[in-house]
């Protein structure tokens, strides 16, 4: 007796949803699978339209494709007032169990993880709480792995099972040689940290900047996934921004740029957590409100509680009255407005995204920025771009890490070269 088919479970959909053929050179196989991600299910003669090559040309490489398990046929959804009958047509899909990759998050606060198949789809999901400060490498690693196994004990699987894994690192990350120079949650700077990960783990590691991948977890699972270029800024224990052009991240010549929580707004200001002075976070940042709050709460020289808890407190007395304690966040919120509108002076986003845990605050509301902004920047005001608060919770930037590794994978998979960076 045959065994009856398995029910095909419809792909989700993730990535970029670029409409029209990319100007730089990537290969057409990988750009055809990318459209089928983002789109699918999607025709065959849709897939050749919107890349402007011929349908045979379509079919001979998603045959390939196919071929190799990382795409499927699957039906497409008809519109509602389709009146055509009969079956509907067969269209292209991703193959979600071809591949699973883990992201994970780590932050001097907590850290996040996640782990999807190669639709996007979330398979599993952890966070951990962690006591604040630097520690070694080798015990963020261990972390990691416990992490790892842990989401994949839960669904069944083991490492054998798991293709990549992408690391969000707060700091200065080298995304192309996997170095960090400098980081709040490691003891020392300049650690090689993709290549001890991927010695512990025994299975491909890639690390960006956290901020990145809050962009890339816009880009491939949320707001920016059809906008061409968008910013995204973080505000929380530090401030960063991942910044996306022609539906690719930028990161610089270096894998080091876009920091705007580290230019300069103050000659021989504020000392930053970097050891240089004047950076934008260092009026913005958690620890730069507690700092300013010991002395609006007269709390002179007694144990002070932490960080997070002063922020809170001093949050608690701008609501109740405290001119003090509300001149600090009215400072902090006006030096975002002034970080905010360098960022459309330099690029002019159709977009700016806010992320972080600080933006759930009164004193950071998109208007009140956005009308601080006006009096910084050199356009028309009228002009400028929309500003959206984020919603998506503490996994957001795991699903960026994840976005991380399924963008490695899919490219040492389908043969191609590493992703161009503008």
């Amino acid at each position: 007796m045959e065994a009856e088919p398995q029910a095909i479970v419809p792909t989700a959909r993730c990535g970029p949803m670029m409409v029209e053929p990319e100007v730089v050179s990537r290969p057409l196989k990988l750009q055809i699978f990318e459209h089928v991600r983002a789109l699918g299910p999607v025709s065959r003669a849709e897939v050749a339209k919107r890349l402007s090559i011929s349908p045979a040309t379509v079919s001979t490489l998603t045959a390939e494709l196919i071929e190799s398990g990382v795409l499927r046929e699957e039906a497409v959804t008809r519109d509602p007032g389709d009146v055509v009958r009969g079956r509907p047509p067969v269209g292209l899909a991703v193959r979600p169990e071809a591949f699973i990759v883990a992201g994970i998050k780590l932050s001097d606060r907590e850290r996040t993880g996640i782990l999807v198949d190669f639709a996007g789809r979330q398979l599993a999901a952890i966070r951990i709480a962690v006591d604040p400060g630097g520690v070694a490498p080798e015990a963020q690693i261990d972390s990691l792995v416990q992490m790892v196994d842990g989401m994949l004990a839960e669904i069944g699987k083991t490492r054998v099972d798991l293709s990549a894994v992408g690391v969000g690192i707060p700091g200065f990350v080298e995304h192309g040689t996997g170095r960090v120079h400098w980081s709040p949650v490691l003891d020392r700077r300049d650690i090689d940290f993709a290549a001890l990960a991927t010695a512990r783990l025994g299975l491909p590691v890639t690390v960006d900047n956290d901020a990145n991948l809050v962009a890339l977890a816009e880009l491939w699972f949320g707001r920016g996934r059809d906008k061409p270029d968008f910013a995204v800024v973080t505000v929380e224990h530090g401030v960063g921004m991942g910044v996306v052009m022609n539906h690719r991240l930028v990161r610089g010549a270096n894998g080091l740029g876009l920091e705007l929580g580290h230019t300069k707004v103050q000659l021989e200001g504020a000392l930053c957590r970097c050891g240089q002075r004047g950076c934008l976070e260092a009026y913005i940042a958690d620890y730069a409100l507690a700092r300013e709050a010991t002395a609006a709460l007269n709390l002179g020289t007694r144990e002070l509680p932490s960080i997070a808890e002063l922020v809170e407190q001093l949050h608690g007395e701008a609501q109740g009255g405290n001119a003090a304690a509300q001149s600090i966040f009215q400072r902090a919120g006006r030096y975002l407005a002034l970080g905010l509108a360098n960022v459309v002076n330099l690029i002019d986003p159709t977009l700016i995204i806010l992320a972080g845990e600080r933006m759930r605050y009164d004193y950071l509301r998109a208007e009140d920025l956005l009308a601080d902004m006006q009096a910084f920047v050199i356009r028309d005001p009228e002009t400028l771009p929309p500003l959206r608060i984020h919603e998506w919770g503490d996994l957001l930037w795991a699903h960026g890490a994840a976005a991380l590794a399924l963008s490695m994978v899919t490219e040492t998979e389908i043969g191609a070269p590493r992703e161009a960076v503008a």
